[in-house]
């Protein structure tokens, strides 16, 4: 919850991990639920971004080679502006605040003007990115010693240089942040300061995501290696034994769909199940929120019917949305489910089925077939629905094929429109993910609904030569081959276990 309205506001200094959303601490996320004021760096997940509240200001401070947003001194001026204004702030920074991330000079900058501030330290990219290429830092047979240094200062310089003699002669494993433009030079000079030739080197880019690249060579040929494979930042180097680990340690770029971009559409809302699961098996996602969920154009009629709940036999739920949508307005007018009276519900598919459970209640009726017409042939499994009294929560605009249906067979129907779904547009995609799917492409996009379907077809995107079509089933199938697209791949269950297992089966062919 937001203090927005607190006469003295706090910076926190957020580490936000090295990429892997999995690894951003619990304390980050707290921060930005909170927040006010975000204030993000190039290398966070934008992903993260979606934590933070409706009304946050959300401001980019990325710094890359040859592109900074805001220079060091604008950030520092901005934070302490920001908190002085009473607001809650969170600067995000890629990995941990203090590890070559100038957390300090900003935490000074605040210190000096008398505001308070937090530090939430994060993981670091230099043990991350070693142990997601399959390389431990140390080993007891091995290494007992680490030395971190930074390959963004010029080697060339006289003034404040790197010590590049003690780090030449330093033992055991070294980790290099930054300083892919400058390989070729420090790898020459440490070289010239005694350290072997031969001494195994791994550089990994965009560590403990999807993107994660690694290449090996040696101190004497690792720039050479760099040059040809066209690799670039963000990278971090290692240099020692333990590189040669990496042949038997190596798990994470061996999952079933590293290195295949999959593009996943859904609502910015929703919890990223499917993204979930592909990340799981190596996949680079891409979360592209193609519609957004919002309240129903008549409220009122609405909670009308979720108040009167009590008088149905049956409540139908055919989507999780709906069932989210119900149980907001229910608890605001009833604080005990009890209220709920003795009505049974039935659930379409294990997704919605499990929302329902969410809320303490099971389900009475949930179809072998996920989809409206196995409801329909459940229901009339289920015997006479004569002057059984229906109430059905669905969204604006989708298929009344239920409602006719239970109609026909004798109960009475009442439909409950509790939510509506709005196309998101370019303006409104702050995490930048249209960007990336313009500038990167993607090998396959997925859909998990029609609705789905229109709006990414509204955002008119130019579709990457090659892209693949996925489908989590036959009525988003239809949907996606009215606007002339190919069904690669469909879920032979439209669920999203059953998606997820048939991609992946997709790309192990």
């Amino acid at each position: 919850m937001s203090h927005s309205s607190s006469p003295s506001g706090i910076c926190y200094l957020v580490g936000a991990g090295p990429g892997d959303l999995g690894l951003v601490t619990l304390k980050a996320r707290e921060c930005i639920e909170r927040a006010d004021v975000l204030v993000y760096d190039y290398l966070c997940n934008p992903a993260m971004l979606a934590w933070a509240p409706a009304g946050c200001e959300v401001i980019y401070a990325g710094k890359k080679a040859g592109n900074h947003a805001l220079k060091q001194g604008e950030i520092n001026a901005l934070l302490v502006a920001k908190a002085k204004a009473g607001k809650i702030v969170v600067r995000l920074k890629g990995g941990d605040p203090y590890v070559f991330g100038r957390g300090a000079e900003e935490a000074q900058d605040l210190v000096k003007a008398g505001l308070a501030f937090e530090v939430v330290p994060g993981i670091s990219s230099v043990i991350a990115a070693p142990a997601y290429a399959g390389i431990p830092v140390t080993h007891r047979g091995l290494v007992s010693q680490l030395t971190i240094f930074t390959g963004h200062e010029d080697p060339g310089k006289t003034a404040r240089s790197l010590n590049l003699d003690a780090i030449a002669k330093a033992e055991g494993t070294k980790v290099m942040l930054m300083g892919v433009e400058r390989i070729e030079a420090i790898t020459r000079q440490l070289i010239a300061k005694g350290m072997e030739a031969s001494t195994p080197v791994a550089m990994i880019r965009w560590a403990t995501t999807g993107r994660q690249q690694t290449i090996r060579g040696r101190l004497d040929d690792i720039a050479s290696i760099v040059h040809e494979t066209g690799f670039e930042a963000p990278a971090v180097a290692i240099f020692g034994d333990v590189v040669n680990l990496r042949d038997e340690l190596n798990w994470f770029e061996k999952r079933p769909l590293f290195g295949r971009r999959i593009v996943v559409t859904r609502t910015r809302s929703q919890a990223g199940a499917l993204s979930g699961r592909l990340l799981a098996l190596g996949a680079d996602v891409i979360e592209l929120p193609t519609i957004r969920i919002e309240p129903p154009v008549d409220v009122r009629a609405f909670a009308e019917l979720v108040v009167d709940v009590h008088k149905y036999d049956w409540l139908v739920f055919t989507s999780p949305n709906g069932v989210n949508a119900f149980f907001e307005v229910f608890y605001r007018a009833y604080t005990d489910a009890r209220e709920i009276g003795g009505v049974k519900i039935a659930a379409i598919g294990p997704a919605t089925a499990q929302r329902v459970k969410d809320f303490r209640l099971l389900p009475n009726l949930q179809p072998k077939e996920f989809v409206t017409e196995g409801l329909i042939k459940s229901f009339m499994e289920e015997g006479a629905l004569d002057n059984q009294k229906v109430l059905i929560v669905r969204a604006e605009k989708t298929r009344e094929l239920l409602a006719v249906a239970l109609t026909k067979q004798g109960a009475i129907v009442d439909e409950a429109v509790g939510y509506r779904t709005v196309p998101e547009t370019a303006s409104s995609d702050r995490t930048g993910t249209l960007e990336r799917f313009r500038n990167e492409g993607a090998d396959l996009i997925t859909f998990a609904s029609s609705s789905a379907v229109d709006s990414f077809v509204a955002l008119k995107l130019p579709l990457p030569a090659g892209v693949l079509m996925a489908s989590m089933g036959p009525v988003t199938s239809r949907t996606l081959r009215r606007h002339g697209f190919k069904i690669d791949i469909e879920a032979p269950k439209p669920s999203i276990e059953s998606f997820a297992d048939a991609i992946a089966r997709h790309y192990a062919r």
